[in-house]
């Protein structure tokens, strides 16, 4: 591994968690140069929701590959736009009476948040952003001002937070949880200031601080809230959404619609770049070309998604699966809370995005290092890397997900 050691970046980290050279993936394995498998709880931080090389997807990928068809085009018609926009419209949109413009932006999430963020601004003529403790929404500057983690934002080396305001998240563990009567109060005193803000940003299950859930009572108030201010609702979709909870939106557990949505990662399905945001129609107000990008128009991505989408989504069948399978996960780790006292452990999330909140300083950490030994890859997260966290590929079967689940039991054993 010297080549990587030498000429990449200090700045690299998923490697040092996971030091070894990878050179197959299929499914839920990772297979690296010494044919050595691992079972995927990664699942490429969220943009491998279907698995490695699914094979349902490759072929419709390879064949469109295979016929010349268009690959780069800006922003330019493609018949594989056309298909994409036909099957979201058709099976994702419609279906939960969700009305959008679809806005395709640079290639990652960020840019989806960026993206967003910027319309909200333009379109309101207001310019503060309220965002919520332990949010996480990219690393260009724009979203890294509405993501309140200080390692992140002294890495930009300027100041982010003009026009940016941080109100806590919702606290689970509080009877007398005030952060939406604290965000009111803030929203009201903005206004008589004449600073209305434009926008709230928010993930509904926060990933990178920690698997935190926001309640279905907390995210219908909030989106009261917002309307009866006339403030605009931006839900960062990007890790959470395309199936990641349950169903397609992580939104939809509340009945909410929001005015601006992010997606990107898995929207794609086989780990090609693709980001858009979908936008309330009436707040379209961009003008041609206003904001741009050179990767908009990834059409392989396009391929693949709308692939995913006929794939699993025309019926609530795979939403079903994940649930069952995410009731396997609650099952197994509330046992291992139960079983490992000395963690302190209280379990956390919801569909296929769980894990443990370890009270015990820096254990999170040293039961993956034991898991990546024992053939199981995860990350911990949190603002103190204090939870296991557990992202497997939604498509993973029961027995897979068993076995990653009893290597992750004799992980916690050991590193305790």
């Amino acid at each position: 591994m010297s080549i990587f050691e030498s000429l990449e970046s200090e700045v690299r980290s998923y490697c040092r968690l996971f030091p070894t050279v990878f050179t197959k993936a299929v499914g839920d394995q990772l297979i690296d140069e010494n044919g050595r498998s691992y079972i995927d709880f990664l699942s490429g931080a969220g943009a491998l929701n279907y698995g490695h090389n699914n094979p349902k997807l490759k072929q419709s990928l390879l064949e469109y590959i295979e016929s010349d068809a268009i690959t780069h085009s800006l922003d330019m018609f493609t018949s594989a736009k056309q298909k994409f926009l036909q099957r979201f419209s058709e099976v994702i949109l419609k279906p939960r009476g969700l009305e959008y413009k679809v806005m395709f932006t640079g290639p990652t999430g960020t840019n989806s948040a960026e993206a967003a963020l910027k319309l909200a601004r333009k379109v309101t003529g207001r310019q503060t952003v309220i965002c919520f403790t332990k949010g996480y929404h990219g690393h260009t500057l724009g979203a890294l001002a509405v993501t309140p983690n200080p390692v992140y934002q002294k890495a930009a080396g300027i100041p982010l937070g003009h026009h940016v305001r941080t109100v806590a998240f919702e606290d689970e563990n509080s009877a007398q949880d005030t952060s939406l009567d604290d965000l009111e109060k803030l929203l009201d005193d903005l206004s008589q200031n004449q600073d209305k803000p434009a926008a709230v940003i928010l993930e509904t299950v926060q990933s990178e601080g920690g698997i935190n859930v926001a309640s279905i009572p907390w995210l219908k108030r909030l989106a009261q809230i917002t309307k009866e201010r006339e403030v605009l609702l931006i839900v960062d979709d990007i890790k959470v959404g395309c199936g990641r909870t349950g169903p397609f939106f992580s939104f939809e557990r509340a009945g909410i619609k929001p005015d601006l949505v992010c997606l990107a990662k898995s929207l794609s399905a086989y780990g090609n770049p693709m980001a858009l945001v979908l936008i309330r129609p009436d707040l379209d107000c961009w003008k041609p070309g206003e904001h741009s990008g050179t990767f908009r128009g990834n059409n392989l991505a396009f391929v693949t998604a709308a692939a995913a989408i006929d794939e699993y989504w025309q019926t609530d069948a795979f939403t079903q699966e994940i649930a069952h399978k995410g009731e396997v996960m609650k099952k197994r780790l509330q046992e291992m809370i139960s079983q490992y006292t000395e963690l302190g452990g209280k379990h956390r999330g919801l569909g296929l995005i769980q894990g443990i909140a370890c009270q015990q300083s820096g254990v999170a950490k040293k039961v993956s290092n034991e898991a990546f030994k024992r053939g199981l890859i995860f990350e911990p997260m949190g603002v103190n890397k204090e939870v296991i966290n557990l992202q497997s590929t939604l498509t993973i079967d029961v027995d897979t997900l068993n076995q990653g689940l009893d290597i992750l039991d004799k992980s916690i054993s050991a590193a305790l």
